[in-house]
């Protein structure tokens, strides 16, 4: 007596589809609420820039309008790169397309290492911040290390959902962290200032001055995590124009609204007060003027949406980076299991739990070696990380006339050229304005700063010698790096040499083929 086995359906035949990130999840504003949010509105204001006018005087909001002004310039040569290079990985897939493979490869470490050291120093903030909230509004002293392990963990789940949550949770907390300064804005306004409103922080004689140089330091620090819209392209809806349209709306935003802030603070203290004020005590300078002008439960209101501020970075920069790792195990650079993405979140999980346990082993050491939040774990990790991603923004922008120079476009000269040249002339003053002032970022030692600023170079090095080694010993992975994405909305064409002239670039790696 036979047998006969069941026949199989034809789903049963098919193997599951592979999970894939949410494409067409985010919109402008979505992406644009992630960029906004790693830097850190509130926290920027509120610590900083006091700093900014106790050093630079009452020119400081002219100070924020140069760098977003050089931003932008910076911005025209990067979106237009965005049209034409559909990798994952962002920065380094760029220069990459510019300056060859080793120099590329170079970049993919140095962003890892600046990314993750613009999130895990965060956690010392995040401690340092929530104690003192703590402190002020319940009168208890809590622990730093606490606060930042809860802080790990809300994070690394909010990096675990899909991207559209962490879109809507970090809209709500931007909301509220902006909603606060535009409340003290009111009302300094509305009652006039201390003396009369007063234009003169914008006067060529307040702004010409030595400390502008300071100022511009900090403000260019206060737009880190700008570029990171592009990394997002695999998510966005319509991405040719969501990512170049974020990307000029959050410098657009963030130059102007901590120009106006810094402006109305100067205001609620008046132009002669302001940097006796400032000199007093600069941490409450913001405290003061919103008891002040707003009531004393706005202040309240205030320490609490800095937490909430603090949050919203983390969670910004920690998705940056899971798809930065992402991109790199696609590759083959990194181990293929940090390339696994969530099947129904859509998120790269593994690259996300990877990266909260390195911040767990960061943060504990630093705390059993009795390091103080703030002035070492926030300082020491956040600045060779600050200073390793203007690094790889002044690459991508020698990248990117590198880049059209050799392939077949219609982009019109000043954006592949003019507007690049200019940024990378720019971005080379603002890397040298921030190594200069240093001290300033750091308060440590001539020792310690030495090391902070060279270990971003050192990674870099260290990736051109993992460049040599992946070409001698997986040149497969090394041939196809920073390749272009197979293409997957539109027919793939017969006959791509029938491209007209003078048509950009086709998709495909075939041009990465010609880099050394």
């Amino acid at each position: 007596m036979s047998v006969t086995a069941p026949q199989e359906s034809p789903e049963e035949r098919t193997p599951p589809a592979a999970a894939t990130l949410r494409s067409g999840s985010l919109g402008t504003a979505d992406i644009a609420f992630f960029v906004v949010s790693a830097a850190a509105p509130l926290t920027v204001m509120a610590g900083v820039a006091p700093l900014a006018i106790l050093l630079g005087g009452i020119g400081a909001p002219a100070g924020y309008l140069i760098a977003g002004i050089t931003l932008a310039v910076f911005a025209v040569g990067f979106t237009t790169m965005s049209r034409h290079v559909r990798s994952g990985g962002a920065f380094y897939a760029y220069i990459t397309r510019g300056l060859g493979r080793p120099v590329g490869i170079g970049a993919a470490l140095l962003a890892l290492i600046g990314y993750n050291g613009m999130e895990i120093g965060v956690y010392g903030l995040l401690g340092s911040a929530g104690h003192d909230t703590a402190q002020a509004l319940f009168g208890t002293d809590v622990p730093w290390l606490p606060i930042a392990l809860i802080g790990l963990v809300v994070i690394g789940y909010g990096g675990y959902r899909s991207i559209d949550f962490g879109a809507k949770l970090l809209g709500v907390l931007l909301v509220a962290e902006t909603g606060i300064l535009l409340l003290l804005a009111g009302g300094v306004l509305v009652k006039g200032g201390a003396h009369g409103l007063s234009g003169a922080s914008f006067a060529p004689g307040n702004v010409l001055v030595s400390g502008t140089a300071v100022v511009l330091a900090f403000a260019f620090a206060a737009f880190t995590g700008f570029e990171s819209t592009v990394i997002y392209r695999r998510e966005a809806r319509d991405p040719e124009r969501t990512v170049p349209r974020a990307t000029y709306a959050a410098i657009g935003f963030l130059g102007l609204f901590y120009a106006f802030v810094v402006w109305v603070v100067i205001q609620a203290f008046g132009d002669r007060d302001v940097i006796a004020a400032a000199a007093k005590d600069p941490g409450g300078l913001f405290f003061s003027a919103i008891t002040t002008y707003v009531g004393g439960w706005a202040a309240d209101l205030m320490h609490v949406f800095i937490v909430t501020s603090v949050i919203a970075s983390l969670l910004a920069f920690h998705n940056a980076i899971n798809r930065y790792v992402l991109a790199l195990a696609e590759e083959g650079v990194l181990p293929a299991s940090l390339g696994r993405i969530h099947a129904r979140h859509g998120s790269p999980y593994v690259a996300g739990i990877a990266q909260t346990v390195l911040g767990a082993v960061v943060v504990v050491g630093f705390w059993a070696a009795g390091a103080d939040p703030y002035g070492q774990l926030l300082l020491w990790v956040n600045t060779p990380g600050m200073i390793g991603l203007f690094v790889l923004q002044l690459l991508a922008a020698i990248a990117v006339p590198c880049y059209f120079r050799r392939v077949r476009h219609q982009e019109g000269v000043l954006r592949t050229v003019v507007a690049p040249v200019v940024a990378a002339v720019l971005l080379a003053t603002a890397i040298g304005l921030v190594i200069t002032h240093i001290d300033l970022f750091t308060g440590a030692s001539d020792t310690v700063n030495t090391v902070l600023i060279v270990l971003a170079p050192a990674v870099f090095v260290a990736g051109l010698g993992l460049a040599w080694w992946l070409r001698r010993e997986r040149p497969e992975v090394y041939a196809a790096f920073a390749a272009e994405p197979a293409e997957t909305t539109e027919p793939a064409r017969s006959d791509q040499s029938a491209e007209p002239a003078g048509s950009a670039e086709p998709a495909g790696s075939a041009r990465l083929a010609e880099q050394p």
